[in-house]
């Protein structure tokens, strides 16, 4: 159970007291219990509300620890007292402006460093020789770290490892990363302690397992601080017309921009970095007032990004328009609103987010919720009522990704070597890999040592070697560079970096001036540039830019104008909805004293939904079928997020074509799968149609000629480094590497469908990209309860999803909301009229 914070015995010793009394402050008690735990040697866990201090408790005992006698290696140097590790640089980088403060008050006389992938190479180099008393880092540095020459003897005498944030990274393969490292630092410092932070738990007991690594038998000690205000959470029904698809938000833009001039300053959250850049655009064509208004994403580039933050960080900034890189733990003293563009997708992001207004434990954080269609004015509600209930969702712990597994390994050869019994015993203290068995572990090896059975006569994939007294190291230097120059549990989609173009000499008749790349703008997906034309307008980092062309892997622009500029399109960035979070929409459309909460145009549109077709039990799934031009359709609203539905929807076509229904196509959105054909979809069995049975060999049939499949063992090939996007003096273009893994992929289906990497990439399909547990569950839940309505035309409900049809990834705002528009006119008509 975990412990509240009452009062703890232990005071804080001069001059920390000092400190906070000179400021009128008395340590808080979680505070100090972390501190005292801390300072005892015990590993713990705080879970404290925003604003409480978790960051400073943290640091305290290390602190204290630290002022009292500086450790020393053997040979003199300073040792490496305290790494903390955060999910984000900016958060890492802010950290240590807010630690800075009180350290040089006291007069403590700290090295406190940050270390990240911006940090210079001199700068790592010196860190590495003469380590900080405290470094501040990410996962990804850690991985290096680890893979580093001697790095058993920098981390020797290593005190207290501090992750913050723990929750947004745990549940990840970053996550898995980061617990193998946490466990290698346990087996090189015994004497280490391992603390964790957050403000939004939903199992804490299976955070602090995670976190316990010592494999001691003391386990990880939770403390729970007591206090907190609720925050003050509003929805922003917009005057216009609320849209009844798409997800920009432009209608509301003159309102959010009244609330903007209203506070201090305000976060602008968004989703997708699309949004992002379409919002910054949209609320500088409202600002008559010339208000400061900034934009921060991960595409942009660091230089761009740091500016924002040093900006915000004095309070020059009127607003910033951010994704999910400024929702973590950052400490914006001057920020006293969010608000959150579309639903929020999950209780604990949007309770995390609310958390950067008011950044202090004692005052009610104030957050606005703007709905950007009517399924989200129901999400909002939902989310605004979890919030106020104090429910916080989250997905529970998962099991460790065997790619990563195998990053693990050849980054432990790549230092001082292993010994294959003492490697196994240390990664089974890893939370995320306590179940793993030797046979599988001895695989793993394998796959490291020699590529598999399939690939073993093919040199190349030979990366570690056993020596004659027994230990595994990396085969050559330059197979250990390769490792660390393509660190990290993350695979970005291939990228192009956006650079200002600058032409060169006087252009002469008949011929193209001649073109340079100049200073960088940020990078942006090879996808979506590769859509566009040399002349095209798009937006970035908050500017219309032309494009010049593509050399290599830099796109060339210039700065345009233009009223029509293409949005970017991102893969990465879009959250699915929250299975708690569905079940509570799901409870609102059902329950009619809901529907009073609502605005009115939303309660009409449940109003004659029941009137003509049918607003289902919480339990139960709805189908319709209709006829609609010359096409049949067949609706359903599982309220299960967009992965789940596109599972859902790739799989109803297999199974209606054995049918003999014909399907022609299928469309899914966040509420709603919609599937077509040229034959009436009404005579189907719905029950024998969504029989949880197409799990099965329906699912292992798709899957083997799937695209999809070909993707995701990409990703895996890359992160257990089988493949190198990144290689000494040169770089692979996406399509080199797509054109490797494809041909592994169809070596190993053929020669060794049971190889590691295949394996992995079937638990990445059905946990990840294809949702399929929940889509499981989902299907379970429903057997005998499918409520299926034939209908003469289209119902209400089915209005948004039928606008998915036919969208395209990238459209001009205006172009894109005009085709909507017209759309929705006609569909609306049908749909909402009673005959």
């Amino acid at each position: 159970m975990p412990d509240s914070a009452h009062p703890p015995a232990f005071t804080l010793p001069e001059p920390f007291a000092g400190w906070f009394g000179a400021r009128g402050w008395s340590a808080r008690p979680h505070q100090l219990a972390l501190a005292g735990a801390s300072l005892a040697g015990e590993s713990a866990l705080l879970i404290a509300p925003t604003g409480g201090g978790k960051t400073l408790a943290g640091f305290l005992g290390s602190l204290i620890e630290l002022s009292r006698e500086k450790p020393k290696k053997n040979s003199g140097i300073p040792a490496l007292h305290t790494l903390y590790i955060s999910p984000l640089k900016a958060l890492a980088t802010d950290v240590q402006r807010n630690l800075m403060m009180p350290v040089e008050e006291m007069g403590l006389g700290l090295r406190i460093e940050t270390r990240t992938g911006d940090t210079p190479s001199h700068v790592r180099q010196r860190q590495r020789k003469t380590p900080p008393d405290v470094l501040l880092t990410t996962p990804e540095q850690l991985a290096l770290f680890i893979a580093s020459d001697h790095a058993k003897e920098f981390f020797a005498d290593l005190k207290c490892v501090i992750v913050d944030e723990i929750h947004a990274i745990a549940a990840s393969k970053r996550g898995d990363l980061l617990s193998l490292g946490l466990a290698t630092l346990a087996s090189w410092a015994p004497a280490c302690r391992f603390l964790g932070l957050s403000a939004t738990v939903r199992d804490p007991q299976g955070l602090a397992d995670w976190l316990d690594v010592r494999g001691d038998g003391k386990g990880v000690r939770i403390l729970q601080a007591e206090g907190g205000v609720s925050a003050d959470v509003d929805i922003l029904i917009s005057n216009k017309r609320i849209p009844w698809s798409g997800h920009s938000g432009r209608f509301a833009v003159p309102e959010v921009y009244e609330a903007i001039k209203k506070a201090t300053m305000t976060l602008v959250f968004v989703n997708t970095r699309s949004q992002a850049e379409l919002m910054f655009q949209e609320l500088w064509k409202v600002n008559e007032d010339g208000l400061p208004i900034a934009l921060h994403h991960g595409s942009l580039s660091r230089e761009q990004r740091t500016k924002v933050e040093a900006a915000m960080a004095v309070g020059v900034l009127k607003a910033v328009v951010c994704t999910s890189t400024l929702d973590l733990g950052i400490d914006w003293g001057e920020v006293d609103l969010v608000i959150q563009m579309g639903a929020p997708k999950g209780a604990a992001r949007l309770i995390q987010r609310i958390g950067r207004a008011n950044h202090r434990m004692d005052e009610a954080s104030r957050a606005v919720l703007v709905p950007t269609n009517r399924f989200e004015v129901l999400e909002c509600r939902a989310a605004e009522a979890a919030v106020e209930a104090g429910e916080i969702d989250g997905e529970g712990l998962r099991t460790g990704a065997l790619d990563v597994l195998a990053q693990h390994v050849m980054g432990r050869a790549c230092g001082d070597g292993f010994d294959l019994a003492e490697l196994y015993d240390e990664i089974v203290r890893a939370g995320p890999y306590q179940d793993l068995d030797w046979e599988a572990f001895e695989r793993i090896v394998d796959f490291v040592a020699t590529g598999g059975y399939a690939l073993k006569t093919y040199d190349r994939y030979h990366r570690i070697v056993r020596r004659p007294d027994g230990r595994w190291v990396a085969r050559t230097p330059r197979d250990a560079q390769a490792h660390r120059m393509n660190v990290g549990a993350i695979v970005e989609a291939p990228m192009l970096s956006v650079r200002m173009a600058s032409f060169i000499g006087k252009p002469k008749p008949g011929e193209q001036r001649a073109v340079r790349a100049g200073y960088k703008l940020g990078e942006m997906e090879e996808y979506f540039l590769s859509q566009l034309t040399p002349g095209d307008t798009f937006l970035f980092g908050g500017e219309v830019l032309r494009l010049v062309g593509i050399e290599g892997l830099d796109a060339l622009v210039v700065r345009a104008t233009g009223d029509r500029p293409a949005i970017p399109s991102y893969n990465g960035g879009k959250f699915p909805l929250t299975t708690f979070l569905a079940d509570r929409v799901r409870h609102m459309i059902h329950n009619p004293d809901e529907w009073r909460h609502l605005p009115q145009p939303v309660q009409e549109w449940f109003e004659i939904q029941r009137l003509r077709s049918e607003i289902p039990p919480p339990d139960h799934l709805l189908v319709e079928t209709f006829p609609r031009g010359d096409r049949h359709y067949l609706v359903t609203y599982p309220f299960e997020g967009r992965l789940a539905h596109q599972t859902l929807g790739m799989l109803l076509t297999r199974r209606l074509e054995r049918m003999g229904a014909k399907p022609t196509g299928f469309v899914a959105s966040e509420y709603a799968m919609a599937v077509w054909g040229m034959e009436d979809l009404s005579p189907v069995n719905m029950e024998e149609l969504f029989h949880p049975d197409m799990l099965g060999d329906d699912l292992e049939a798709w899957l083997d000629e799937s695209a999809l499949m070909k993707r995701t063992f990409g990703q895996c090939a890359q992160i257990s480094g089988l493949i190198h996007r990144n290689l000494p003096g040169k770089e692979k273009n996406s399509r080199q590497v797509s054109f490797s893994t494809d041909l592994i992929y169809d070596v190993l289906r053929s020669h060794e469908p049971d190889h590691v990497l295949l394996q992995a990439a079937r638990q990445d399909a059905a946990t990840g990209l294809l949702d399929v547990r929940r889509l499981g569950e989902m299907l379970l839940r429903i057997q005998g309860k499918i409520d299926h309505v034939p209908l003469e035309r289209i119902s209400p409900f089915a209005v948004p999803v039928m606008l998915e049809i036919g969208k395209e990834p990238v459209f001009g705002a205006s172009v894109q909301d005009a085709i909507l528009s017209e759309a929705e006119d006609t569909l609306v008509r049908d749909a909402m009229r009673i005959d």
